[in-house]
């Protein structure tokens, strides 16, 4: 009966979670980070302020799981990245990564942080764990292996993923914070992400 019970709550936590995030979400973009309270998101999101304060204490705390959970959500498809060949997998996780870039309301959530930061200084000390997503785990997981495995040579996973996924951003998603309009055709898009692949294959496989 216990278990039954547990299990009935962590449901009903994850559910109420969704609802708060996705309230969030929306009063955030609509209205911007000042003028958004926690108790006016909880009311939007049909949950006790208890609820809201119990999961996220804080307006700074909702804001970051908000552009956090716009990169990671529920029904995410994990990537896998094929085995044994490490540019084709390079691009399988590229290619994740430049969809998880181009999702609507990620341009404009980051438009928001880089607003909003300034003025608020519990924004500023926020620290902002993007290497929680999951594509982003899995480049690193990918990285990692290959080192192991001895397909390529990565000392230090951290940096060659922040230079791939540099190369890609550069391209797919940065100009969008300016440019309104800025828009990449899919084959833009995948040729972007093939030379990124063939730059780091080229620094760090064990072929190159």
């Amino acid at each position: 009966m216990t278990r039954h019970l547990s299990e009935y709550h962590r449901r009903v936590a994850a559910q109420n979670r969704g609802a708060i995030l996705t309230a969030a979400t929306d009063l955030f973009l609509e209205v911007g980070y000042d003028r958004t309270s926690l108790a006016r998101v909880a009311e939007s999101a049909g949950v006790s302020k208890a609820t809201l304060f119990k999961q996220f204490p804080t307006k700074a705390e909702l804001f970051e799981a908000t552009v956090l959970g716009a990169g990671s959500p529920s029904e995410a498809t994990p990537v896998e990245p094929p085995a044994g060949d490490f540019r084709s997998g390079l691009v399988v996780l590229g290619t994740a990564y430049a969809e998880l870039l181009s999702r609507p309301r990620m341009a404009d959530l980051m438009r928001a942080v880089i607003a909003e930061s300034a003025r608020f200084p519990e924004l500023r000390e926020r620290t902002f764990d993007f290497g929680t997503l999951p594509v982003l785990r899995a480049l690193h997981r990918f990285l990692e292996a290959a080192n192991a495995d001895g397909r390529a040579s990565v000392d230090d996973p951290d940096v060659a993923a922040s230079q791939f996924l540099g190369m890609i951003a550069t391209v797919v998603f940065w100009p969008r914070l300016v440019h309104g309009g800025w828009a990449l055709t899919d084959e833009e898009t995948a040729r972007t992400v093939d030379e990124a692949a063939r730059t780091i294959a080229a620094r760090y496989s064990a072929e190159g």
